[in-house]
């Protein structure tokens, strides 16, 4: 395995039910982040067919990206967002950060990227939808590449947990 490593990433953009929750793992092809790739893809579960993210039908984006949804479609409507927006959004996503160069060319065919969507059974804005997930995967892909967040990033916030669905009490 060359001196990528594993490289984890998380983003969470936007707010209510078209913000997108975006966790990625990108690694060699010929190492544990490859092997989790196919063995995904070959082995889907009731609501969980993880597929590979495509700019448009039959060009796949690189590095080759398996999407993998948090949460089962809960109707056609919500099986659109995943499929249509939330899917293209990490595509452009994923190929916004090879422009940037977060992913360098040189790995680009040699590495396997997972990315771990979640998209609310309750989304109603489909170009919302896209935007927050393409800004997401690429912000996830950022924080990957330079190990992010800080310790002391981790620190300061540890006495102010929080998310969308939930703040505790004082």
């Amino acid at each position: 395995m060359s001196e990528l490593g594993v490289q984890i990433g998380e983003s969470f953009i936007g707010s209510g039910p078209n913000a997108a929750h975006v966790n990625t793992v990108l690694g060699e092809r010929d190492g544990p982040v490859g092997t989790a790739w196919a063995t995904a893809l070959a082995t889907p579960s009731a609501g969980h067919v993880p597929f590979m993210a495509v700019l448009q039908p039959g060009l796949p984006v690189k590095p080759m990206t398996l999407f993998v949804t948090k949460a089962a479609p809960v109707g056609d409507d919500h099986g659109v967002m995943i499929w249509g927006p939330a899917q293209a959004g990490v595509a452009g996503g994923v190929a916004d950060a090879v422009a940037d160069d977060v992913i360098t060319a040189a790995k680009l065919d040699t590495t396997a990227l997972i990315v771990a969507v979640w998209v609310n059974p309750a989304a109603d804005d489909a170009d919302e939808v896209y935007r927050n997930n393409r800004e997401a995967t690429l912000a996830a892909l950022t924080n990957g590449a330079r190990s992010l967040p800080s310790r002391e990033d981790v620190l300061a916030a540890r006495d102010q947990v929080r998310n969308p669905f939930y703040t505790p009490s004082a």
